[in-house]
């Protein structure tokens, strides 16, 4: 709801030039799938007959022989350590809440800058439109993995929208070096977290323990979005992000804020 309420007054205007494709990606964001499953260190094959015996089998089961049972050994699976768990919490709760700023600071800008400078239409849409998918890719897998969210989403949606509102009504440049800044951050972040999971990987693999899919799907999940968000940051040089006035003085602002509100969400 937090979201939505945010985004009320974007659907309840239809004097500025944007919001035909504001609204529908907006709609996209909580088409999030709703199965939640816990993280596994092993591939999960799904098929029908999975679903169709939910129910104990009444069948008697034959013991296996020895041969059979040396010939079939137990898959080398073991539970995630609790450090290993925390760190995957944190990582996927904060890699949410930047997402949703992101979708917030994108939508409150884009009105401002694309009425005055109608030519940054396609690129305000663009990096809107990713940072969306990212906001969904992020909502199914807090979902999947069962972890919670922050519990400051109402303070970080009123945040960014604040944030994306006042760069834009600065001007151009500083809100290209909104961008620049935060994309920084973001960028250095999910860099920490592919290395970060790769050490997690090591550390099974020094184990004998093989890494389950859905880790190999989040870490290819980070590395995706993260460069993408740094294909943000060079749009948001090419664009006059570092003529902004004053640049070092907004962007180091910004950069503080968006640490803090790591440090803040992967705990709160």
């Amino acid at each position: 709801m937090a979201l939505f309420s945010a985004f009320r007054p974007v659907f309840s205007s239809h004097s500025l030039p944007v919001y035909d494709f504001l609204a529908p990606s907006l709609f996209q964001i909580h088409r999030a799938p709703r199965s939640i499953r816990h993280l596994s260190t092993t591939p999960q094959r799904h098929t029908l007959s999975n679903f169709q015996n939910d129910s104990p089998s009444t069948a008697p089961r034959t013991p296996k022989t020895g041969t059979e049972a040396t010939s079939n050994p137990a898959s080398t699976s073991k539970p995630l350590t609790q450090a290993q768990r925390d760190f995957l919490s944190r990582a996927l709760r904060v890699n949410q809440t930047g997402e949703l700023a992101a979708v917030l600071i994108y939508a409150a800008q884009t009105p401002v800058i694309v009425a005055s400078h109608p030519h940054l239409r396609p690129l305000m849409k663009h990096m809107y439109d990713q940072e969306a998918g990212h906001f969904v890719t992020w909502n199914a897998l807090l979902s999947r993995h069962r972890v919670r969210p922050t519990a400051l989403y109402p303070v970080w949606t009123m945040a960014a929208t604040v944030l994306g509102w006042g760069t834009a009504v600065m001007g151009r440049e500083a809100a290209m070096a909104c961008t620049e800044a935060v994309e920084t951050v973001i960028g250095g972040h999910y860099n920490e977290q592919v290395g970060g999971l790769l050490e997690i990987f090591k550390e099974m693999e020094a184990e004998g323990v093989e890494v389950g899919e859905d880790l190999r799907v989040l870490v290819e999940s980070v590395r995706r979005i993260r460069d993408e968000e740094l294909e943000h940051l060079d749009h948001a040089l090419e664009n006059d992000a570092q003529k902004a006035v004053p640049h070092e003085l907004l962007t180091g602002v910004i950069r503080a804020g968006c640490r803090g509100a790591i440090w803040v969400s992967e705990r709160v």
